[in-house]
């Protein structure tokens, strides 16, 4: 069979069952091979970088996805060259396949040539123009095994179109997955952990990203109540633990936190971090947050340990790994009545969840944001997964929405590339067609990709699209107070076409409606849960992406620190009665 078949083949047994991409010249024989041998899936993107996108959220709805986007020569692997870094700066393995011109010509400047094998090193585990068609089976076969491997992450792999064609011997039949090998924990090692942990006062367990790639969750709840450790879930973590959870101790850093999140951590001494990189949107200044506190650090990642800040103790292991070994050592401790009780301090941690609240109820018109996300949550329950990469949007919702399960917080963390949102959601509701998705951008994320829309149009990809506007790059306005300028930041404009929206500037029903799918404009406080509750009938009935677009306030500044975790800045009035944050989780009983 040829090289190309042979690929396909490889891919429907490690388990590849949709792919996302654009075809080309370059990639053609590969997209022949596609067609002829079925069982793969392919959803058509109208831009390859969306393509990539797709690929990372379809990964990271289900245990066990990897994502897959196709793209021809030349600018098809360079526009997915910010997808890579987004995948694997989040740990998130999907493969790049792109199309290559032939072999004899690499070095000629022949058209769409370009050596993306080298511009991809440095966002991949792995970038490889495949220069031998007898290689394809084993490149492939390296690049499931690399991408399941240690820390997971992103391979590209660039197929010449005479590589593409050539016909090579291959028995699928024959074909077997490599062994996938992740580092684990000792029980020496754990048992040291769990000795430093029972000799704390007020413990904190801060879990990470790899808890959900290790699918590790209920193992991390079971050890968070055999202890009664409270539990810090960083932004990429959220869903670990339930928000309603008695030991969900809420979020920690410098914007997408709690009050109650960071008061908890300032009063902790000892901190256990599993599968989380220390981010500096999470630490802040190292100095306050690692003040008067003892670190372990469990990560995949041998070299991940101490290159924040030097730990008192690491241990490279899989998250699930280790947390096997927590559960069972900690079941022993507590069999033998050797582990404290923590009940006094996790119920200071809930203590202070009632008392230091934000206010979301707001009845201004044009909306404040902060009522949206309160209407977010009576709409949309546990079962919801949320998608949305950077901006005020992201950071105010994960403030305030509530996330109940893991991989039901898809969020775009180091990278946070605009555009991001709408592509990605695409890919996890294609991953998870029957369940509940809703998209969360500002204006300009929502108009960087916009065109992304018609695949779900085409595709009939349903999910509901939260579209907060305030025409404006809120959060690089916010930012620009440190210079005194409000520069270069402005989206707004009178729209000869739609003069009703005032300066407000695109018309994104008119343009929503036009790339086949539905859309609902929102201007009252006690219209937006009408409109939520109508876009998921719309969803379900049309099999279309829905967009609720809520038009806000010119300017509000979301609470956030520019320096440390214990001087965030609240902008907005803090809740000071139960009716100022109807659905929080815990209601407010006052300071």
């Amino acid at each position: 069979m040829t090289a190309a078949r042979a690929a396909v083949e490889i891919l429907k047994r490690e388990g590849v069952s949709n792919a996302f991409g654009v075809p080309g010249a370059a990639i053609n024989p590969f997209y022949a091979a596609l067609k002829a041998a079925g069982g793969v899936h392919h959803t058509l993107a109208r831009h390859v970088e969306g393509a990539s996108h797709m690929a990372e959220g379809y990964t990271r709805a289900r245990p066990g996805n990897i994502g897959v986007c196709i793209g021809t020569s030349g600018p098809a692997g360079t526009d997915m060259i910010t997808g890579l870094y987004s995948a694997i700066a989040d740990s998130i393995p999907i493969l790049c396949i792109t199309g290559q011109a032939p072999t004899a010509v690499l070095h000629k400047e022949d058209f769409q040539a370009v050596d993306i094998a080298s511009i991809a090193a440095p966002v991949t585990k792995a970038a490889t123009t495949v220069l031998e068609a007898a290689q394809v089976p084993g490149v492939f076969q390296q690049a499931f095994h690399l991408m399941r491997t240690g820390r997971p992450g992103p391979v590209l792999i660039d197929l010449p179109i005479d590589v593409q064609l050539t016909e090579i011997e291959f028995d699928p039949d024959l074909y077997e997955p490599l062994p996938v090998h992740k580092p684990a924990a000792t029980r020496k090692q754990i048992e040291r952990a769990l000795e430093m942990l029972n000799a704390s006062e007020r413990p904190l367990l801060v879990v990470g990203g790899g808890i959900i790639n290790a699918d590790a969750s209920e193992l991390l709840v079971e050890f968070a109540e055999l202890t009664g450790v409270p539990v810090v879930p960083t932004l990429m973590g959220w869903g670990i633990i339930p928000d309603d959870h008695e030991l969900n101790a809420g979020m920690v850093g410098l914007q997408t936190s709690h009050r109650y999140g960071n008061a908890n951590f300032l009063e902790s001494d000892f901190v256990l971090g599993i599968g989380n990189r220390w981010a500096n949107r999470h630490t802040g200044k190292l100095d306050v947050y690692t003040a008067g506190r003892t670190f372990v650090h469990v990560d995949i990642e041998p070299t991940q340990i101490g290159k924040i800040f030097a730990p008192d103790l690491g241990i490279a292991s899989d998250a699930k790994a280790a947390l096997e070994l927590f559960v069972e050592i900690a079941r022993e401790l507590k069999a033998a009545g050797r582990l404290k009780d923590r009940s006094a301090w996790a119920a200071s941690t809930q203590e202070r969840r009632a008392t230091l609240q934000r206010r979301t109820h707001f009845d201004n018109v044009p909306l404040k944001p902060q009522r949206v996300y309160e209407e977010m949550n009576r709409a949309f329950g546990p079962e919801t997964r949320y998608v949305t990469t950077i901006g005020l949007s992201q950071i105010a919702g994960a403030q305030m929405l509530h996330v109940y399960r893991p991989r039901h917080w898809i969020n775009c963390g180091q990278a946070g590339p605009l555009g991001w949102t709408i592509p990605a959601a695409l890919g996890v509701a294609t991953a998870d067609p029957d369940g509940s998705v809703v998209a969360l951008s500002g204006d300009y994320d929502f108009q960087f990709m916009l065109e992304e829309l018609a695949v779900g149009a085409q595709h009939r990809i349903p999910y509901v699209h939260v579209l907060v506007n305030n025409s404006y790059l809120g959060l690089i306005r916010q930012a620009q107070r440190n210079f005194d300028i409000d520069f270069q930041v402005n989206l707004e404009f009178e729209n000869l076409n739609s003069p009703e929206l005032g300066v407000y500037g695109v018309d994104h029903v008119k343009v929503v409606e036009g790339l086949g799918c539905k859309a609902i404009r929102v201007t009252e406080p006690d219209a937006l849960l009408p409109a939520f509750e109508e876009a998921k009938k719309l969803a379900a009935e049309h099999r279309v992406p829905v967009v609720v677009e809520a038009i806000l306030e010119r300017v509000t500044n979301i609470a956030m620190s520019g320096t440390d975790i214990a001087s965030v800045n609240e902008f907005e009035d803090v809740a000071t009665d139960a009716s100022h944050a109807p659905t929080a989780i815990r209601p407010y009983v006052g300071a």
